[in-house]
């Protein structure tokens, strides 16, 4: 490469972990291919990446920065003086920090940062994860060197000599899953003669599916399975409360999941949101999945995700409207058919691209060599 280690990254993406978890996936995997590298994030104050980023051992500067709301609200009136306040405050980041590459995964505070990097001509990449663009990558494809994408189809969006196919970047703790099994379950204090249930609703819980869950609590107590649920932190407390009457010896109820490969090597079958990241991580892990798509998400994306794997029987769809009432019906008979849950697990193996962060690391790394 034309610089000299060590290398410096900027990466900036947010506000859910649909777009922290990539980020962090590409620092962890660039991190390893040059251990004396020094990565910056940069975020949304506020928001989980403040919180999440340090956990994983790097470094955030969180910029003031939001996003507009659908209906007149004071934050409205301030976004004004938070884009210029985030733009130079942008600016004065790149400039100091020097960066060899700069990296935006999406979400509020990727917008100034990539704006800032490809003024000081920086090498610029920005990774999209799903089918349908986000607005801030959107407006930035012009700009930037390199456009890595999850879908095909995505020339809609961005200039086709910038794209590249790689896949969304997941954590490697999740490949070969099988081996971790008996530990999983030991883990989560569960045995291996009863079926298990994993329920996610995304980084920051889904209320219909912890209302639909909550509705069937009953019927999986009854049926003996065991539950691994994770709430969202906003969830948690409320949950826990209405659940005190209940036998929950062998339910769970987790805010959030630190170690997602304990999870997915314990359950047997998975309720989840249609987001990029985890319909990654789902194709990755073999997991035979019921698919709840979001539906206040920019041009129903999450349904058009899950749309994609229901269509070659890789995955079931309850859609969110349906989900309270039948949900968990779905949910226990998939757990007990254990031909259609080999079947699922068939079909959605092979969509799983397991080099997908190291393609992207790879893409970065020529842009540092151009």
């Amino acid at each position: 490469m034309k610089e000299k280690q060590p290398y410096r990254l900027i990466i900036s993406g947010g506000g859910t972990g649909g777009h922290i978890f990539p980020a962090i996936s590409i620092a962890n995997r660039f991190m390893e291919r040059h251990p004396d590298a020094e990565i910056l994030f940069v975020g949304a104050k506020g928001k989980m990446e403040m919180t999440r980023v340090p956990e994983a051992g790097y470094k955030i500067i969180g910029l003031w920065i939001s996003g507009l709301q659908r209906k007149l609200t004071l934050s409205n009136l301030f976004f004004p003086f938070k884009l210029l306040s985030s733009y130079f405050k942008a600016g004065n980041i790149v400039k100091d920090f020097k960066p060899h590459a700069v990296v935006g995964t999406g979400g509020y505070a990727s917008g100034p940062i990539m704006l800032a990097a490809t003024r000081y001509k920086i090498p610029s990449l920005i990774q999209e994860q799903n089918s349908y663009a986000g607005l801030t990558n959107k407006q930035l494809a012009g700009k930037v060197q390199r456009v890595c994408v999850a879908y095909a189809g995505m020339e809609k969006y961005f200039p086709k000599d910038k794209l590249m196919f790689t896949g969304n970047p997941v954590r490697k703790d999740i490949l070969n899953l099988e081996s971790k099994h008996e530990r999983a379950l030991t883990h989560f204090g569960f045995t291996n003669n009863q079926r298990t249930l994993l329920v996610l609703g995304g980084s920051l819980g889904s209320r219909t599916i912890n209302e639909s869950i909550l509705e069937g609590i009953d019927k999986l107590i009854d049926s003996q399975v065991q539950v691994i649920w994770q709430t969202g932190k906003i969830y948690f407390e409320s949950l826990k409360q209405r659940t005190t009457e209940k036998d929950l010896r062998r339910i769970r109820i987790i805010d959030f999941l630190n170690q997602m490969d304990m999870a997915y090597a314990a359950c047997d079958v998975v309720i989840s949101r249609s987001g990029a990241l985890a319909i990654s991580e789902l194709c990755l892990a073999k997991l035979p999945c019921i698919l709840v798509p979001s539906p206040n998400v920019a041009e129903d994306h999450q349904t058009k995700n899950a749309l994609s794997l229901v269509d070659i029987d890789a995955a079931i769809l309850v859609r969110d409207v349906d989900a309270p009432e039948n949900l968990v019906s779905e949910a226990l008979k998939l757990l007990f058919d254990a031909q259609r849950c080999e079947l699922l697990s068939k079909n959605i193996g092979p969509l799983g691209k397991p080099n997908a962060t190291e393609e992207i690391v790879g893409e970065i790394e020529k842009l540092i060599v151009q």
